[in-house]
């Protein structure tokens, strides 16, 4: 997923401030890197779908605390228990921050629980709102916002930043100081080469870094560490600058929906599924194409059996009506009773009708059989119907008599 992270400065946001900007198609590798004022940063593109605004590490304080049971809200109640939350922070921290807690923008870490001790990060919230604030009239509002540097990050890790002029250090302290002998000397000795914790250093002060340490230490360029701090769980939009939570949650989604159809790491499952799809429309319609030609010989065998048994007729339209009429003109003719008979509808009907129902009048009219007789509620009526249906007798009550015919066989 193309993604496009921008480095707030420790300045104010203005015209002479320089945002770095790293520019990447994967998410895997920096595409370009440069540091220019805010009117020269890229704008999105249709496929630069992410923009990711990063705080230094020299802007946030981190301050590490418990949380009372109950005051994480979750589901519905998450909203509501912003505020809340937001106040129980502010009681925990008040002696612990220079500033005034109003004044500060204030994030948890991802996925905190109140049964055990959790990071929150802290800035000035003026200066954060004013880089958003331009960075979004500029065209790159941001979806994500991360820190620099996080504690699990810090945690075995030493990181030099800089260059020989100004080398500065920092470690699971959380605290960015100055490199020098006296700040090495400090870290202590560790007991054995194995628990010395690995140090990586930017190229320009790498060479610095290794005297001092007197051991090799890790190159990572600074695009390439831009990019490793945009990829963590971390989101400091949270309290006050979550007031498009649903915008965002569409917004990830989007997001999720172009990198699964643009992103190279997804090119094997994207021919996959439409493999699928074409395979499921192949088989859909050869079970469709089998179940045509199956119902076609059907109808062709049943136009066979009238056509060889009764050779007059001329124009097949409807096989099986035709067959019923003309068996029912041969058993007319030969004497035999059939089902649309009145002797037959007549026992058929009396059968199924209930013992208190008796007939006052009978029509026949047509291999029609209308009988009138006492009426009968609506449950009476589909279970005769019903029953007379299945001995091939259609019947309904119509006013004040049954009315039953012989129905054609499909």
């Amino acid at each position: 997923m193309t993604s496009l992270i921008i480095a707030l400065p420790n300045a104010s946001a203005d015209a002479s401030a320089q945002y770095d900007y790293v520019l990447t198609a994967d998410g895997s590798a920096p595409a370009s890197y440069a540091s220019v004022p805010l009117a020269l940063l890229p704008l999105p593109t249709e496929r630069q779908t992410e923009v990711v605004v990063l705080l230094p590490m020299s802007a946030l304080s981190w301050h590490q605390v418990q949380l009372p049971k109950g005051s994480l809200a979750r589901g519905l109640m998450a909203e509501r228990g912003a505020s809340r939350l937001r106040a129980i922070l502010e009681g925990l921290l008040e002696e612990r921050l220079l500033d005034d807690p109003a004044q500060l923008h204030l994030a948890l870490q991802p996925q905190p629980v109140a049964e055990a001790p959790i990071w929150v990060a802290a800035c000035d919230k003026t200066w954060l709102g004013a880089h958003l604030q331009a960075l979004a009239q500029a065209g790159l509002a941001a979806h994500r916002i991360v820190p620099e540097f996080t504690p699990e990050a810090l945690a075995h890790t030493l990181y030099v930043l800089g260059d020989e002029q100004h080398p500065m250090l920092l470690g699971a302290n959380l605290v960015l100081c100055p490199l020098s002998a006296a700040a090495v000397a400090w870290l202590g000795d560790a007991p054995a080469q194995a628990d010395l914790p690995e140090v990586v250093a930017e190229p320009a002060a790498a060479a610095l870094a290794e005297s001092l340490f007197k051991r090799p230490v890790a190159l990572q360029p600074r695009p390439q560490r831009l990019l490793q701090a945009a990829q963590t769980p971390w989101d400091l939009a949270q309290f006050e600058l979550v007031n498009a939570n649903r915008d965002r949650a569409w917004a990830r989604l989007a997001q999720g929906s172009k990198n699964l159809l643009r992103s190279p790491q997804w090119r094997a499952a994207r021919l996959a599924l439409v493999a699928l799809v074409l395979v499921n429309f192949v088989a859909l319609n050869a079970w469709a194409w089998r179940e045509q030609a199956a119902l076609q010989a059907k109808r062709q065998a049943v136009r066979a059996v009238l056509t060889q048994t009764f050779p007059k007729i001329p124009v097949v339209v409807d096989a099986p009506l035709q067959m019923a009429r003309e068996v029912a003109v041969l058993q007319r003719a030969s004497g035999a009773a059939s089902e649309a008979d009145l002797e037959a509808m007549l026992s058929i009907l009396a059968a199924v009708l209930p013992a208190t129902q008796t007939f006052t009048a009978i029509d026949y009219t047509a291999q029609e059989l209308r009988a009138t007789a006492p009426a009968v509620d609506d449950t009476e009526q589909a279970r005769v119907a019903l029953a007379l249906r299945q001995q091939g007798l259609a019947a309904a009550w119509e006013g004040a008599q049954w009315a039953v015919r012989a129905e054609a066989t499909p």
